[in-house]
């Protein structure tokens, strides 16, 4: 894990408890409407079908309500910043613990879910400490995963069932913002310019810092195709060749940091 970086953005708390419930809500909709043969599809996420995709996703927002009622252990913090970096040696455990949801009757499972998270979320302070897996969150920090989570995995259900799921602006802001702020984090520096219109820019790489002007090296991409490359969904190589990312300056290529989560 790389060491733990000081927080350089703050997130509305309550912009973001409300983000997470829509995002969930867009795609309990979404899922509620798929046939049994797409259940049964395949997605790109390995042997996981579509069932498996959608007990994952009821479980990331299951999870706030399930650490909100267990008692608070004396671990080591988990700054936010670190959290896409550590999610990866997880994956085994991950999969077997959603392999085990009761998954046969969806539409249940996700009422019972949203159900749970209102009310755990609704007196729950933002500094109280939740004991995830990597160490203590607090819930505040806790709920910006959750908007990477989800958005992350509805861009993985529309891949594998075309069902267009929206995406909500807030938790599409945060997933951006958090995933464009763990690149500066694993590569410190001013000479490469991010830009991810409407929501994110920030500055990566060591050299030359930038102060004025038109910065010599940019890199500028849409929120999605970001995303994508920031979990391993898509390639450098053919993002550029696609024309869906765009680069230009001699250190103004990133695939030697990509990705930032799996």
């Amino acid at each position: 894990m790389p060491p733990a970086k000081k927080r350089t953005r703050s997130y509305d708390s309550a912009k973001i408890r409300a983000a997470v419930l829509a995002q969930f809500g867009h795609v309990r909709e979404a899922v509620g409407a798929l046939t049994p043969g797409q259940l049964d599809g395949p997605t790109r996420l390995g042997e996981w079908r579509v069932r498996d995709l959608a007990a994952h996703l009821a479980w990331m927002v299951d999870s706030v309500p399930q650490l909100l009622a267990a008692p608070e252990r004396g671990q080591d913090r988990l700054a936010l910043l670190d959290w896409p970096f550590v999610t990866a040696d997880a994956a085994e455990r991950i999969d077997t613990h959603t392999r085990g949801i009761d998954a046969s009757d969806l539409p249940a499972l996700y009422a019972r879910v949203a159900d749970d998270y209102g009310r755990a979320v609704a007196g729950a302070a933002d500094e109280r400490l939740l004991p995830v897996s990597f160490g203590a969150m607090t819930l505040a920090d806790f709920l910006v995963t959750r908007t990477v989570e989800l958005v992350v995995h509805t861009d993985d259900l529309n891949a594998a069932t075309g069902a267009d799921i929206p995406y909500d602006r807030q938790a599409l802001a945060a997933c951006t913002r958090l995933l464009a702020d763990a690149l500066a984090s694993r590569a410190p520096g001013g000479a490469v310019e991010v830009r991810i219109p409407p929501y994110a820019v920030v500055q990566c790489v060591e050299g030359p810092r930038h102060t004025r002007g038109t910065p010599p090296n940019v890199v500028e991409t849409d929120p999605l195709t970001w995303i994508r490359l920031a979990t391993g969904r898509a390639e450098w190589a053919t993002e550029l060749d696609g024309a869906r990312v765009r680069a230009s300056g001699e250190r103004a290529d990133l695939k030697g940091l990509l990705p930032l989560m799996g």
